[in-house]
């Protein structure tokens, strides 16, 4: 039961951050959508260059990105599959594809792993979360944008996403082992905090508008099956056939795909819905009912592991 607790008092402070949010919205009229910008453009390519600079670059390292980059596009598509099949030419299906292709990694999932696995999962944390980043500003953005734009607009929008050079940028540069200086790092380190606590306050952002009459049932379904028992199916899968054949992975970075496979539905589902105006309502409850879901499950998962 440590675990259990361990875990809890980790995750509660990021719903006081939720509720925060949903505070500055309601009743200070911060806007969202400002916040949302911040988060795309600026602050979360800031974060992941420092990750991709300042990680350990080896081989079994580097297809932690690659992974997670593969099954969530897969599963994306898969959803978006689905979502064809039920939504027909609503842009519901749209982000549902979005969604159940990634998960609140960054601003969750990352204090999460710190906090169950120490400070020295940090990296390989990092890692494992460009993968999802490339996802979402990729295939991820491309699927959500064409739910109000046709294709040729949302290509040249994903072009436009800094978080892609962002990711390569600070890899050639750890490559290469170039020094930035200490206050280059300092400054950019600073961004960290704000990356999450902007991540989760933006969810209680997007409930401040919801109403009763937003919720989808159907789309909730749908988002919770691909979250919460697909993506844990694959990942335990992969390491069944890693411990019985390849042995290619430590047991702490099997530790890091479980905690990563099973955080809720992504924060940055609002933002992009909210930037690319595609049922931001529905994709903010979908969000907190799954991260309050999550609070328990998590901590459950855990401690079979």
């Amino acid at each position: 039961m440590s675990i259990f607790m361990t875990i809890l008092l980790k995750i509660i402070p990021l719903y006081l951050m939720i509720y925060l949010g949903f505070v500055a919205t309601k009743y200070l009229e911060v806007g969202k959508e400002g916040i949302a910008k911040l988060l795309i453009y600026m602050i979360g390519p800031v974060v992941i260059f420092y990750g991709t600079y300042t990680v350990q670059l080896n081989f079994a390292n580097l297809t932690l990105p690659l992974l997670f980059l593969i099954i969530s596009c897969l599963i994306c598509l898969l959803f978006l599959w689905i979502g064809n099949k039920i939504f027909k030419n609503d842009s519901t299906k749209n982000i549902l594809a979005f969604t159940s292709g990634t998960g609140n990694t960054g601003y969750f999932g990352l204090p999460v792993v710190m906090g169950v696995l120490g400070e020295e999962a940090f990296s390989l944390a990092v890692l494992s979360i460009l993968g999802f980043v490339l996802y979402e500003n990729t295939l991820g953005f491309f699927i959500t944008a064409k739910g109000s734009h046709t294709a040729y607009e949302s290509f040249k929008k994903v072009l436009k996403l800094p978080t892609v050079y962002a990711f390569f940028a600070g890899l050639t540069l750890n490559y290469l082992g170039f020094n930035l200086g200490e206050l280059a790092v300092t400054t950019i380190q600073s961004f960290k905090g704000a990356y999450t606590l902007l991540g989760m306050m933006l969810i209680g952002m997007g409930l401040s508008s919801v109403k009763r009459s937003h919720i989808d049932f159907k789309f909730m379904s749908l988002t919770f099956l691909a979250k919460f028992l697909i993506w844990p199916a694959v990942v335990l899968s992969i390491i069944v056939i890693d411990n019985l054949y390849l042995n290619f992975y430590s047991a702490q970075v099997h530790s890091i795909l479980i905690l990563m496979s099973i955080v809720p539905l992504a924060a940055n589902t609002v933002a992009l819905a909210t930037e690319l105006k595609v049922h931001p309502d529905k994709a903010a409850i979908a969000v907190l009912i799954s991260t309050i879901f999550a609070l328990f499950y998590i901590p459950t998962i855990m401690l079979f592991f």
